[in-house]
């Protein structure tokens, strides 16, 4: 009996081993990303940062932001599951390649009473156990093919997940930057608030002393309003960013998040870029784009074996006996082999062939595109951070122009030399400065979020369901 099992097992050994070569094996391409750049618009040797780029604004608050939604955010939990989906569909797909072996039993008994008519009733027992072991040779590589696709699929499937944690932490690092910038603008409406009651108390005391008309007194008032009615419109864009924060944190709008920071970080120099070519190892979506076009070259070599003969072998062990003391004395082993050819289909299997090709060609162009767009977003980042900078310089050199002509103007209207419109244009003017100050260097630190996620890095790959 131990002969026969080893038989048995050394038969399906063989069916393993008849395996021949992939003539269909896509060819490795030189340069599917086209031509890139040498370097981009602000050129620096050393290389991009690659790790957990918001440390760098040394808020510990920030930190645990970010972290929480690396963990609970839905939208990110969608993609680990996508990525199962992925590595199970990539084992049906591979067990292709080994022979299928299912076990067979049965049993059967009859009991029947004697034809002549006597009490005496005679009964049969049959059993029976059995292997059945099926495989189809791979050998145009069509199986093996499938599963270099379906193996691509599960890289891209996690690509597709650290693009989707690098666009959080960058999301989550902006409603933060934003919520602080609101917090500001309010602090700052209320002490403008406060200033302009005080310029109208000292306005309708001059009001009442004749020393100057209602119409100073009227517009003054105006102002204070003005900024009174602009605080619950921050208010209410601070608790907008604020449900948008808890939902990236896979919370309802109504949780309350503590964020209290006094002022915005401290800004820091441009980062190093590194090089354009860089980003095809730095950008999961780029990484992905380029496991989709792989896959897709892995499913026409799939399409073209699948036109060729295929060969399936079958391999059976079957032990039968009405005693089961004598079950494996009598078994029966067989092989057998079918033959499978395409004679007509139609043009099925051909436009299967072309369909997979234009397949190719669309990832080919869809990968091209996604490197074109990731240098735009780099260099966008860059130009935009540079020209804010730029900006805000130019805006602190008008506020310390307007506070001195502001100064001038209370000096002249004190003294009699001048009504309260070049006083009360001036306060607006640097009221304005101060508020747009705050926006402005938000948009920065925006700017700079955006060219740590276009720079991408690898400190996803640490990354854990």
């Amino acid at each position: 009996m131990k002969n026969r099992v080893n038989e048995f097992i050394g038969l399906t050994v063989i069916l393993l081993l008849l395996t021949a070569c992939n003539p269909f094996k896509p060819q490795i391409r030189q340069s599917p990303a086209g031509e890139l750049p040498e370097t981009f618009s602000l050129y620096s040797k050393e290389s991009a940062p690659l790790g957990r780029w918001w440390e760098e604004f040394h808020d510990p608050q920030l930190t645990g932001l970010i972290e929480e939604a690396l963990a609970d955010n839905l939208s990110l939990k969608e993609a680990w599951s996508r990525l199962n989906q992925a590595r199970s569909l990539a084992v049906q797909v591979g067990a292709a390649l080994y022979p299928d072996l299912t076990g067979t039993a049965g049993a059967f008994y009859e009991r029947r009473r004697s034809e002549n008519g006597s009490s005496k009733t005679e009964s049969s027992h049959d059993y029976s156990l059995g292997l059945i072991s099926s495989y189809e040779l791979d050998l145009w590589g069509r199986i093996r093919s499938g599963r270099e696709a379906a193996l691509l699929d599960v890289t891209a499937a996690r690509e597709e997940v650290n693009t989707a944690a690098m666009t959080l932490a960058a999301e989550v690092a902006q409603r933060w930057i934003f919520i602080i910038s609101q917090q500001m603008q309010k602090r700052l409406l209320e002490h403008q608030l406060q200033v302009n009651r005080t310029y109208l108390e000292l306005i309708e005391l001059r009001f009442r002393m004749s020393m100057v008309s209602a119409l100073d007194v009227y517009q003054q008032k105006q102002v204070v309003e003005d900024i009174r009615a602009e605080i619950p419109l921050v208010e209410a864009e601070e608790q907008v960013l604020r449900h948008e924060l808890a939902l990236l944190l896979g919370k309802t709008p109504q949780v309350e998040l503590k964020i209290d920071r006094v002022g915005l970080p401290e800004p820091t120099e441009i980062p190093a870029t590194g090089l354009p070519a860089d980003l095809l190892s730095f950008r999961p979506d780029l990484r992905r784009a380029g496991m989709r076009l792989q896959a897709a070259e892995w499913q026409v070599a799939a399409a073209r074996a699948n036109r060729l003969p295929a060969i399936r072998l079958t391999a059976g062990a079957q032990y039968g006996k009405g005693d089961m003391d004598v079950l494996f004395d009598n078994w029966l082993l067989s092989l057998a082999g079918n033959l499978t050819a395409p004679i007509f289909d139609g043009n099925r299997r051909a436009a299967e062939v072309d369909r997979r090709q234009a397949l190719v060609d669309e990832n080919l162009s869809a990968y091209r595109q996604a490197v074109l767009t990731a240098i735009k977003e780099v260099e966008n980042a860059l130009v935009i951070e540079s020209k804010q900078r730029e900006h805000i310089r130019g805006l602190e050199k008008v506020e310390v122009a307007a506070r001195r002509a502001l100064e001038e103007a209370g000096l002249r209207y004190r003294n009699g030399l001048t009504d309260y419109l070049p006083v009360l244009t001036q306060l607006l003017a640097v009221q304005r400065l101060e508020r747009d100050l705050i926006q402005q260097r938000a948009n920065l630190f925006n700017a700079r979020i955006s060219l740590y996620r276009a720079l991408g890095g690898t400190w996803t790959e640490s990354l854990t369901p």
